[in-house]
């Protein structure tokens, strides 16, 4: 559900910039790159970007924006494939707390 909503969330800002014939960042591109630099700051939060947003042009705000939804799809993809693999090797929360039932009943011991 996250997922779907910042994807439409980038086709907005992605229609604002084709809208006023504004320029498109690549992925690649220098200003992309620092954006992306300054994400992977430990601690990054809004303040790491806010003198960019509140001081910068449209354009660069849309691209900057872009770059952040961009960041936050790669993690969410990053979190869903780690669950994913634990789902397999662990199975569901209803088998895990079965195995922990289990477990403590045999660490209880018989039962009078």
């Amino acid at each position: 559900m996250a997922r779907g909503s910042l994807e439409e969330l980038l086709e907005d800002y992605r229609d604002f910039i084709r809208n006023g014939r504004l320029r498109l960042w690549d992925k690649n591109s220098r200003e992309a790159l620092y954006v992306r630099r300054l994400g992977a700051r430990p601690n990054a939060s809004y303040e790491s970007y806010k003198t960019y947003i509140e001081t910068r042009s449209p354009e660069v705000v849309a691209n900057i924006i872009i770059c952040l939804i961009h960041q936050t799809n790669y993690l969410l993809d990053q979190q869903l494939r780690r669950l994913e693999k634990d789902f397999l090797g662990e199975g569901g929360l209803r088998e895990r707390m079965n195995r922990a039932r289990l477990a403590a009943r045999a660490r209880k011991g018989p039962a009078h």
